[in-house]
C-alpha cells in the first residue's frame, strides 16, 4: 500500500470513529430538526400583490415592468450581435475566426453531453430525497414522506432549465467573440486606436446585457407565473442546475484554455517563433481555448452567480422575516433592484462610450485601460444613485420603520462599491502600469525566471491581503447597519447584510461580464491577426484600399493589438476577485439557510454548537482547508499533464521550413487533446466534490457546517492570491513584448515561463473556486437534509455507513485526479 494511500486509509478510520460517537450523540441527546421540512423546495411564496409600491401598483404588476425591461435587455444583446456580425473584415481574418468557433463548437457539443453525464449523479439525488425522503403536508394537513411526483419533476426538469441557461450564455459569448475577434484585428489595420477599444467593449456589453437579462427573466417567470407552493421547487431546482453547469463549464475550460496556451506559449522559447506564429499547431487551439475558458467559463459563472445569490435571498426572506408584509416588500424590493441596475448599466455605457469617442475616435494613441476604468466607476455611482432614489420610492417604510430604506440602500452601496474598488485594488497589482508588474520584469533582467516568480507570489499575497481588508471593511459597515433596526424585522440581521452586500456585487453585472469579456475578445484579435498572415498576401494594402476604403499601417496595428491585449489582461483580473468574493459573501447566506434548520430557529443550546467547543465543528474548518489545497493541486495536475502532452505533440509535428501555416489537422488533434484532459480532470474533480459532499453532510451536521466555512474562507485567498499572482506574470510579459520591444531574448524567456506558471493559477484554479464553492454549499442544503432526514427515521448506524462508502468513493476520485492523471514515469526515465 502506497504512503498515500495508507494515510488516507487512516484519516478515514479515524474520521468514521469521530462521527460515529459525535454524531450519535447529536441524533440521540439533540436531533435537529428542520424548521421547514424539505429545506427550501418547501417554500412558499406570498402573493406578491398583497402589497402596493408606488402610490397604488401591486407588487406583482410592477414586477411586470420588469419583464419589459428583460426584454429590451434582450434586445440589446442581439442589436450589438448583429452590428458586430455585419461589421467589414477582410475574408483571411473570418476564415480564422469561423475557424475557431468551429472548435469551439465542438468543444461544447462534447461538454454539452458531458453535463448531462454529470446531472444523472444529481438527478439521482435530488429524486431520492425529495421523492422518498423529504418531510413535507398532504392535502389532508398530514406529515408525509416524499413530495408529489409532479413536483419532484418539477424540481428535476428546472435543474435542466439552469443547465440549459449556463450552458445557452455561454454559447452566445463565444458566438459573439469570435465575430468580434476578426473585425477587432482587421479594425486595427486603419492604425486608429479606438475600433480596437469599441469593438471588444460591444461585444462584452452584448453578452453582458444579454445573460443578466436572460437570469433576470427566468427567475422573474417563476416569481410571477408559478403558483406560490410551486416556486420553491422551481427556485431550488433552477440553482441546483445553473450551479452544476457553471462549475462543469469553468472548471473544464480553465484546464482546457491553459494546456492550449501553455502549450503554445513554449514553443516561443523552444524554437524561437513569434507570438501566434500561424505555424504552431497550438495557435488554433489557444484561440479556441481563449473561448473556452475565458468566454465560455465567465458567461456560465455569472449567470449562475447572479442566480443562486438570488435564490439565496429568497430563501433568506422567506425563513427569517417575521412579518408577511415585510416578506413581500423585501422580494418585490429586491427584484427591483436588480431591474434598476440593469438600467444603471445601460446608461452608463452609453454615457461612457459617447465621451470616449469625443476623447479619442480620431486619437493616434490612447490608454486602453483609462475609458474601461472610467466605465466600472461609472456604472457604480450610477447604480448608487438609483438605488437611494429606487429604494426611497418603494419602500418608504418597512415594518413601520420610515428610516429602512436609506439604511439598505447603504448596505446594497457596500456591495456595489466593492464592485469598483475591487477592480481598482486589481489593477495596483496586475496592471501594464503596476509597481509590482514592474517588479516582475526588473527581476527577472537579473534573476531569470526564478525571480520572476519570487516577484509574482509577492504580488499575488498582497493582493490577498488588501482585497481581504477591503472586503472586510465593506462587509464590517453593513454589518454595523444592520444592527440599526433590521433585528426587529428578521433573525440574524447581519446574514441579510451580507446577502445584501453580494447583492450589490452584483449590481453592475452586465458591465462587469463586459469588461471580462473584453479579454478574450483583445486576445483572439492578435492570434487572428498572425494567422491569417494578411502581411504576407499580395497586394493586399491596394487591395484593402479599394474594397474598404482606408490606407493599412501593419506596424501601427500590431502595436496597439498588443498594448490592448495588456488592457484585456488586467480587467480579465478584475472580474475575477469580484466573482468570488461574491460566492463568499453569497455562501454566508445559504450556509445559514442549514443553520436554522439544524438549530431549530437559532436555539441558543442548539447554536453553541457553531464553535471550536464543538470538535466536529472544528475538524470540519480542518477538512475544508484540505479540500481547497487538494483542488488547487487537482485541476493545475489536469493541466501539467494536458500541456506535457500539447508540447509532445507540438515539438514533434511543428514544421516551420517550408509551409506558412499549420495543417488543419495537426491544429486539431491539440484541440482534442485539451479537450480529452479537460474532461478527465474535470470528471475526477466533480466526482470528488460530489461525494465530499455526500460524506461529509452524514458524518456529522456541524462538522458540515464547518467544511463549508471554510471551504469559503480559504477558498477566498487561495483564489485571489493565485488570479492576481498569475495576472502580475502575465502583463510583466506583456511589457517585455510592447514596451520593451525585447522578444526572444533571455528576458522574455524568462517571462514566458512566469507566465506559464501564471496561467492555470490565474485561468483554471482561482477561477473555478467559486462555482466549486457555491455549488458544494447548494448541494450541501440538499445533502444535509437528506442526512438529517435519514438519520432520524433510519437512525446514526445506516448514515455512518453511507458516509463511509461516500468518503471512500471521494478518496478514490482524489486518488484518480493525481495518480491516474501525472505523466508517467517512465517517460522521465527514458527522456
Amino acid at each position: 500500500m502506497t504512503k498515500p494511500t495508507l494515510t488516507a486509509a487512516l484519516a478515514l478510520a479515524g474520521l468514521m470513529l469521530f462521527g460515529s460517537t459525535a454524531a450519535a450523540q447529536a441524533v440521540t441527546a439533540t436531533p435537529p430538526v428542520a424548521q421547514h421540512a424539505g429545506g427550501e423546495a418547501s417554500l412558499v411564496l406570498p402573493d406578491l400583490s398583497q402589497a402596493t409600491f408606488l402610490g397604488g401598483m401591486g407588487g406583482r404588476a410592477l414586477l411586470m415592468w420588469g419583464l419589459v425591461v428583460c426584454a429590451l435587455g434582450l434586445l440589446f444583446g442581439l442589436a450589438i450581435y448583429t452590428q458586430l456580425r455585419n461589421l467589414p473584415v477582410h475574408k483571411s481574418m473570418r476564415e480564422i475566426s469561423e475557424l475557431i468557433y468551429e472548435t469551439c463548437k465542438t468543444y461544447l457539443f462534447t461538454q454539452g453531453r458531458f453535463l448531462l453525464i454529470l446531472w444523472l449523479f444529481i438527478g439521482a439525488i435530488v429524486a431520492l430525497y425529495f421523492g422518498a425522503l423529504a418531510q413535507t403536508v398532504d392535502a389532508a394537513g398530514n406529515a408525509v414522506r416524499g413530495f408529489p411526483a409532479i413536483k419532484v419533476i418539477v424540481i428535476l426538469a428546472f435543474s435542466l432549465i439552469g443547465i440549459a441557461g449556463s450552458y445557452g450564455v455561454a454559447w452566445f459569448g463565444i458566438r459573439v467573440n469570435t465575430f468580434a475577434n476578426s473585425r477587432t484585428a482587421f479594425a486595427s489595420l486603419t492604425g486608429k486606436p479606438f475600433p480596437g477599444h469599441e469593438i471588444p467593449l460591444k461585444a462584452g456589453m452584448s453578452i453582458g446585457m444579454l445573460l443578466i437579462s436572460v437570469e433576470l427573466l427566468l427567475m422573474l417567470m417563476i416569481l410571477l407565473f408559478v403558483p406560490g407552493d410551486y416556486a420553491g421547487p422551481c427556485f431550488i431546482g433552477f440553482a441546483i442546475g445553473e450551479s452544476l453547469g457553471a462549475a462543469a463549464l469553468r472548471v473544464a475550460g480553465g484546464i482546457f484554455t491553459k494546456i492550449a496556451d501553455i502549450g503554445a506559449d513554449l514553443m516561443k522559447i523552444v524554437f524561437k517563433i513569434k507570438e501566434d506564429d500561424a505555424r504552431n499547431p497550438g495557435v488554433i487551439a489557444d484561440c479556441t481555448g481563449d473561448n473556452a475558458g475565458d468566454s465560455v467559463g465567465p458567461s456560465a459563472d455569472g449567470f449562475e452567480t447572479y442566480g443562486v445569490t438570488g435564490v439565496a435571498l429568497i430563501s433568506f426572506i422567506l425563513l427569517a422575516v417575521h412579518e408577511p408584509m415585510v416578506k413581500i416588500q423585501l422580494l418585490v424590493w429586491i427584484f427591483v433592484m436588480r431591474v434598476t441596475m440593469i438600467v444603471a448599466s445601460g446608461l452608463s455605457y452609453f454615457v461612457n462610450a459617447a465621451i470616449t469617442k469625443a476623447r479619442y475616435k480620431n486619437a493616434s494613441h490612447m490608454n486602453y485601460e483609462a475609458p474601461l476604468n472610467q466605465l466600472v466607476w461609472l456604472t457604480s455611482l450610477v447604480s448608487v444613485a438609483l438605488t437611494f432614489v429606487v429604494s426611497w420610492l418603494m419602500i418608504p417604510t418597512v415594518g413601520g420603520d420610515p428610516s429602512l430604506w436609506w439604511r439598505l440602500s447603504l448596505v446594497i452601496t457596500c456591495g456595489t462599491l466593492a464592485g469598483a474598488i475591487i477592480p481598482e485594488l486589481v489593477t495596483v497589482f496586475t496592471s501594464l502600469k503596476s509597481a509590482h508588474v514592474r517588479e516582475v520584469v526588473t527581476s527577472s533582467r537579473e534573476g531569470g525566471a526564478s525571480l520572476n516568480i519570487l516577484s509574482g507570489f509577492v504580488a499575488g499575497n498582497f493582493s490577498a491581503f488588501w482585497l481581504g481588508m477591503a472586503m472586510l471593511g465593506l462587509m464590517s459597515v453593513a454589518y454595523l447597519l444592520s444592527m440599526t433596526g433590521l433585528g426587529n424585522l428578521m433573525l440574524a440581521p447581519a446574514v441579510f447584510a451580507f446577502g445584501l452586500v453580494a447583492f450589490g456585487f452584483l449590481g453592475m453585472g452586465p458591465v462587469t461580464i463586459a469588461v471580462d469579456s473584453y479579454g478574450p475578445v483583445t486576445d483572439n484579435a492578435q492570434s487572428v491577426y498572425e494567422l491569417s498572415t494578411i502581411e504576407q498576401l499580395p497586394n493586399i494594402k491596394a487591395e484593402i484600399k479599394k474594397d474598404f476604403g482606408f490606407d493599412v499601417d501593419f506596424a501601427k496595428a500590431k502595436d496597439n493589438l498588443e498594448e490592448n491585449d495588456g488592457a484585456g489582461n488586467t480587467f480579465k483580473a478584475t472580474a475575477k476577485p469580484v466573482l468570488i468574493g461574491t460566492a463568499v459573501v453569497g455562501a454566508t447566506t445559504m450556509i445559514f439557510s442549514i443553520i436554522l434548520g439544524l438549530t431549530e430557529g437559532l436555539r441558543p443550546e442548539l447554536v453553541n454548537n457553531l464553535s471550536i467547543l464543538h470538535p466536529p465543528f472544528l475538524l470540519g474548518l480542518l477538512a475544508g482547508g484540505a479540500v481547497i489545497y487538494w483542488f488547487t493541486g487537482a485541476s493545475t495536475q489536469a493541466v501539467t499533464t494536458g500541456a506535457y502532452r500539447a508540447v509532445e505533440f507540438i515539438k514533434a509535428n511543428i514544421k516551420l521550413e517550408g509551409s506558412t501555416r499549420a495543417s488543419v489537422s495537426d491544429s486539431k488533434k491539440v484541440v482534442e487533446i485539451c479537450t480529452q484532459y479537460a474532461q478527465k480532470g474535470m470528471f475526477n474533480i466533480f466526482l470528488t466534490v460530489f461525494f465530499a459532499t455526500l460524506a461529509f453532510a452524514f458524518v456529522e451536521p456541524y462538522f458540515f457546517v464547518g467544511y463549508l466555512i471554510s471551504i469559503a474562507l480559504f477558498g477566498l485567498y487561495q483564489a485571489i492570491f493565485m488570479a492576481n499572482a498569475g495576472g502580475a506574470w502575465d502583463n510583466a510579459k506583456k511589457i517585455v513584448e510592447t514596451e520593451l520591444k525585447q522578444k526572444g531574448t533571455p528576458l522574455h524567456d524568462a517571462t514566458v515561463v512566469g507566465d506559464t506558471v501564471g496561467d492555470p493559477f490565474k485561468d483554471t484554479s482561482s477561477v473555478a473556486m467559486n462555482p466549486i464553492i457555491k455549488f458544494t454549499t447548494l448541494f450541501g442544503l440538499l445533502a444535509v437534509e437528506l442526512a438529517v432526514s435519514l438519520t432520524a427515521e433510519r437512525g446514526a448506524t445506516l448514515s455512518h455507513l453511507l458516509a463511509a462508502g461516500f468518503l471512500i468513493g471521494a478518496l478514490v476520485f482524489v486518488w484518480r485526479s493525481f495518480y491516474r492523471m501525472r505523466i508517467e514515469t517512465d517517460r522521465v526515465r527514458t527522456r
